[in-house]
């Protein structure tokens, strides 16, 4: 049975599981047992951030056909991808600046980022996060830019996150990163190769700077977590989609 379900189901399967971990749309309740399929899943994360794209860019579509300025069509669009993602790559930032900053050694900082409540840190890294891509929204949209920087900007950011759960270890031995697993070297590829692929629709040749940038963020990232807790977690995983995409939005904005 299980052989079964791993290879004539997987594509479509696959697809359902990744909108089922990185969003909150109301999709049909999938098997416990396609959820062993989560670790291969991770090459549709980036077919995930096109669709949140379509949703929130429609929104901002909607917005500037009615005749609203840029800035508030930016916070529309913002809005709306917190509402579809569930505010969960945003409460992973918040989570991993509070544990990374706020403990002085790995064990306690790996516990302050379980804990529900959020700190001076968390609170500060979600608004300038959201400080940052309000702005730059708005100075892209303002400049006649919106399907493509948002495309570019949840796809790479998306596709970067099962290279950190390929190249960095678990710093928990449970979790949602943990269950997920560690997706194989062509799992991974494939999913850069879509993030890619789509940017350069969004953006053409742009996107390998684009993509340059990200992958020094990111690298940075992974740096850092490896150093304070000893590896990654899904808040860590939260906290690359989301500076992945600060980084990709400052990127096109100082650019074109």
């Amino acid at each position: 049975m299980r052989e079964t379900l791993n290879t004539s189901l997987a594509r479509p399967v696959d697809l359902a599981i990744a909108a089922v971990l990185l969003t909150r749309l109301p999709l049909p309740v999938l098997q416990d047992a396609t959820f062993e399929r989560q670790t291969q899943a991770v090459w549709a994360f980036p077919v995930v951030g096109a669709a949140v794209a379509l949703l929130a860019g429609s929104i901002g579509w909607i917005a500037l056909a009615l005749g609203l300025p840029g800035v508030i069509t930016a916070l529309l669009v913002l809005g709306a991808q917190i509402i579809i993602t569930g505010a969960m790559h945003e409460d992973g930032l918040a989570d991993s600046a509070d544990g990374i900053w706020g403990g002085f050694d790995a064990k306690r900082r790996l516990a302050i980022m379980r804990d529900s409540h959020i700190g001076t840190y968390g609170v500060l890294a979600l608004i300038l996060s959201l400080g940052l891509r309000w702005g730059a929204l708005t100075g892209l949209i303002v400049s006649g830019y919106l399907w493509g920087p948002l495309l570019v900007a949840a796809t790479l950011s998306r596709a970067g996150l099962p290279v950190l759960m390929a190249t960095l270890p678990h710093a928990r031995s449970d979790g949602l990163s943990h269950r997920v697993g560690r997706p194989e070297t062509a799992t991974v590829a494939v999913a850069v190769l879509l993030g890619l692929g789509f940017a350069l629709m969004g953006t053409g040749w742009l996107a390998l700077l684009v993509a340059t940038t990200l992958a020094a963020v990111l690298t940075g990232l992974g740096a850092l977590a490896k150093a304070r807790i000893g590896g990654q977690t899904g808040d860590i995983l939260g906290a690359a989609q989301q500076l992945g995409e600060i980084a990709v939005l400052l990127t096109l904005l100082a650019v074109i």
